[in-house]
């Protein structure tokens, strides 16, 4: 489980996130939703890549803000990180951009970083391209192969910015459906940044909304169509809408 707890942000005089507090779930999909901005500075204070203003974010009990450097390196060792596009290096094989972690952090040999790399393709379904370089595949295999990456040290704490960012409808929605069997047989706790509301109904556990830097509502999808809450409602529908005009 992640606790944020009371964190602020700001960036030049402008407040992003104010004094947020809410939990991500093991083993369930936890989804952040909201103005553009909000979500990404979640998941960039969680993660490390932003320090909050004020406040905390605590994983499985341990204080993460307050850690020194050094001593963050083992929490983060635990972490997987979807960036939004999938953030592959365009000069590395598949092979070589999943193994990329395992030679970073671990002391595997050679041959048991290869089967690593294969089991963890397996999973996301892509066989046989190996040795294929990013610019050779579909955007839909960039994001497995990305996924691929993010879990092939085993990671507790899965992170995704947008997974759905740049896709047709059905490849997004298989996305969707691998992040949350993934989360399941792996009992990760995932924390997803997104926009898309077909995300949101379809794998949404743990949904968070913020509203002007604030956390308005918190619900799953199967209450957050039914919900009174004015805002989340706009917010819901003009998303929908936006999402069928570009279909």
């Amino acid at each position: 489980m992640i606790e944020v707890k009371n964190i602020s942000k700001s960036f030049e005089g402008q407040m992003v996130l104010q004094d947020i507090s809410t939990t991500f779930e093991k083993g369930k999909t936890n989804l952040i939703i909201g103005q553009s901005g909000s979500g990404k500075t979640v998941l960039k204070c969680c993660i490390g890549l932003l320090e909050p203003d004020k406040g905390e974010v605590v994983f499985d009990g341990n204080n993460f803000s307050g850690l020194k450097e050094k001593n963050k390196k083992k929490i983060r060792q635990e972490m997987g990180v979807l960036f939004q596009g999938g953030a592959l290096f365009d000069s590395y094989t598949v092979e070589e951009n999943v193994m990329f972690p395992l030679n970073m952090f671990t002391k595997m040999t050679l041959e048991e970083k290869h089967n690593r790399v294969n089991e963890v393709l397996k999973h996301v379904n892509i066989i046989n391209a190996n040795n294929k370089y990013p610019s050779e595949i579909s955007g839909g295999m960039i994001k497995r192969v990305a996924i691929a990456r993010a879990i092939a040290l085993n990671p507790k704490y899965l992170f995704c910015d947008e997974p759905n960012s740049g896709l047709d409808p059905k490849t997004a929605e298989l996305i969707d459906q691998l992040i949350s069997q993934l989360t399941e047989s792996f009992d990760m706790t995932t924390v997803i940044n997104t926009h898309d509301m077909n995300s949101v109904l379809q794998i949404g556990e743990k949904v968070a909304y913020i509203h002007k830097g604030e956390l308005w509502w918190e619900g799953d999808k199967h209450n957050i169509l039914n919900t009174d809450n004015t805002e989340l409602n706009d917010f819901v529908f003009a998303t929908e809408l936006t999402r069928r005009v570009k279909r």
